[in-house]
């Protein structure tokens, strides 16, 4: 066939096709408009998803009327530069507007702040109408209609209506995040109208849009990140260990202010919580960073939703070590998710109490559960009297044997203890004052109520010991009587030899075999028997895509856990108080401590007050 000219018609729709995926592509596109124009507020209406309507009016700056039909046209744009590398704003390609116009019914209506009136231009399926004098306050206005009308084989891969709307919705809110001074709306038929009231470009203002968008619980289980290494500055909350999400929807990265789904990033995150998070769980964060447009590329894909860093190790290197530093520096801090789950099994008639509460809500109305209740509190008045299986409460036969002695636990205050007593009160976890069910420690701080469960929590501190001692020195090396010879391709080859001495650092030795092959003389100790081959791959792969080394030292640290969940306190084993303080105590000084190392959370705190809203006393 011979070469010609594609008709621009087609070629806004071939653009269409690659800018254009779905309705919130369409959003995603003018709301990015508004707010390079300045705007201070951002209205979207939608209706049937967004696919029979989308309206995004600004009161920005507008555009005057004889620069519309250039707003329309392929290729033109006001928001570059002489220099293609110097990108600040969020759009620059000046195809979302002629491309959008070529799939629906598309009218822009706008008026500049010195303008007399406004004018309005309109394009069909790609027929473009004449300027017209129109009526509008300042700002642009982009009416899209019928979306995809002129491309009906592109409405097949639409989904419901609903979930389009919820992809609109994600990706207003996405782009709130970042500009906490705008004032955002999202309304129509088939949704409830989203406001979101403009705060100020301050900390604190972020965090009060950022609660806007994620619920006012994320500001209340967050650590706050500020770093900056070589010019890259990263700054944003991220969740604490034990307030985390079955999936990764809930994490918020921006670079330069442009909202992006990066894997490099997202990758960052999953080692930063490596250690305390299972595998099938997400932390929840909202990071920003910013850097030299120079020195990232936002270019890479049409819709502009990936970026490519000039050194990736740098990037990933700063958000590890931040967040890890954070999590470190934040101490013990157990999410509030968790007090409220605790606050609704206690609530009476919960569900977890096996039957049905009487009709006013009260327990204690029901003659069956009084009689227990009284035989419980009848048996307990004696600490040393063995207890009889009642059935309810915590007195049950499991702690017949539990005698504590005289200690803080069970001696009242009276008996020369109060100073020792009230010091302990005031430590974060408290003061032991009963094992429940040999498992679970019960404490009290001066404020609340705290329940440790013992296996998890000394199953962190052997690990978290095990790592310093893997991590703080060279590790013992096996030598392999014969030399494992690892066959790779050259890039590989080269890359591997030139973390050599890190990996050596680990306990694995290797040298370069020739050309495209290495020789692995020594493995560590710790791995005993082990695909080498494997192991040497894996490790290949995983320097070309980040440039590290984490493979082999997620193998030493996962058998550091193993060995930690093996060796720690088992359930069932009875601990004297001295021995529950000291664990307390010992989880106070330990980074990381609020979990296990499945990323089960060590304890749960009930506040005074919430125990004072169960018996109305609040």
């Amino acid at each position: 066939m011979p070469i010609r000219q594609l008709p621009e018609t087609m070629i806004n729709q071939i653009a269409a096709g690659e800018v254009i995926e779905r309705p919130a592509s369409v959003v995603k596109e003018l709301v990015e408009n508004a707010l390079d124009a300045g705007a201070g507020r951002v209205e979207v209406a939608t209706a049937g998803g967004g696919l029979n309507l989308i309206r995004v009016s600004d009161d920005g700056s507008g555009i005057p009327q004889p620069e519309l039909e250039l707003a329309i046209s392929r290729h033109c744009t006001s928001k570059l530069t002489d220099d293609i590398h110097d990108i600040r704003s969020l759009g620059f390609r000046g195809e979302a507007l002629p491309s959008i116009g070529s799939v629906s019914r598309l009218t822009i209506r706008s008026r500049t702040a010195n303008a007399d009136s406004a004018a309005e231009i309109s394009i069909d399926g790609g027929s473009v109408s004449s300027v017209r004098p129109a009526a509008a306050n300042r700002g642009t206005s982009v009416e899209v209609r019928d979306l995809f009308f002129a491309t009906p084989a592109r409405l097949k891969f639409m989904k419901g209506e609903r979930a389009e709307a919820t992809a609109i919705g994600d990706v207003v809110k996405r782009i709130a995040i970042a500009f906490p001074a705008v004032r955002f709306t999202l309304s129509g038929p088939d949704r409830t109208t989203m406001e979101l009231p403009a705060t100020d470009d301050t900390p604190e203002g972020r965090l009060a849009r950022v609660a806007q968008v994620m619920g006012k619980e994320f500001p209340q289980n967050s650590i706050a990140i500020d770093a900056v290494r070589e010019g890259v500055q990263l700054s944003g909350h991220v969740s604490i260990p034990s307030y985390s999400r079955a999936n990764a929807l809930q994490q918020y990265a921006y670079v330069n202010g442009r909202p992006v789904r990066d894997k490099l990033i997202a990758s960052a995150i999953r080692g930063a919580y490596a250690d305390v998070l299972p595998r099938d769980r997400h932390a929840v964060t909202v990071l920003f960073l910013t850097l030299d447009p120079a020195t990232v590329d936002v270019n890479v894909h049409p819709a502009k939703a990936d970026v490519r860093f000039r050194d990736p190790g740098l990037v990933r290197g700063l958000i590890v070590g931040a967040i890890r530093e954070a999590l470190a520096k934040a101490g013990l801090r157990s999410a509030t998710s968790g007090a409220s789950a605790m606050m609704g099994a206690f609530r009476p008639g919960a569900a977890s109490y096996g039957h049905p509460g009487p009709a006013n809500g009260h327990r204690s109305f029901n003659p069956g559960f009084r009689a227990a209740s009284s035989a419980g509190f009848d048996a307990a008045r004696s600490p040393h009297r063995p207890l009889e299986p009642t059935g309810a409460g915590f007195a049950e036969a499991v702690q017949a044997s539990f005698d504590t002695g005289p200690s803080i636990a069970s001696v009242d205050a009276r008996a020369g203890q109060v100073e020792i007593s009230e010091a302990l009160l005031q430590m974060q976890l408290g003061a032991a004052r009963a094992q429940v069910h040999e498992n679970y420690i019960v404490a009290q701080t001066a404020d609340s109520l705290v329940i440790v469960d013992q296996h998890a929590a000394h199953e962190r501190l052997v690990y978290e010991a095990l790592k310093n001692a893997i991590h703080s020195r060279p590790l013992p090396a096996q030598m392999l009587l014969l030399p494992e010879i690892v066959d790779l391709p050259e890039d590989d080859a080269t890359r591997l030899a030139m973390h050599a001495e890190t990996l050596r650092q680990f306990g694995l030795g290797i040298e370069r075999f020739g050309p495209g092959a290495i020789a692995v003389r020594e493995t560590p100790a710790m791995l005993g028997e082990t695909d080498v081959t494997q192991l040497v791959r894996d490790l290949a792969d995983e320097i070309a895509d980040n440039d590290t080394t984490e493979t082999l030292k997620a193998r030493l640290d996962k058998i550091a856990a193993t060995m930690a969940c093996h060796g720690s306190v088992r359930s069932g084993r009875r601990l004297l108080p001295e021995e529950m303080n000291a664990l307390l105590r010992q989880m106070e000084a330990t980074p990381g401590s609020g979990t296990c190392n499945h990323g089960r959370p060590t304890y749960i705190e009930l506040k005074l007050a919430d125990i004072e809203r169960l018996f109305g006393r609040r």
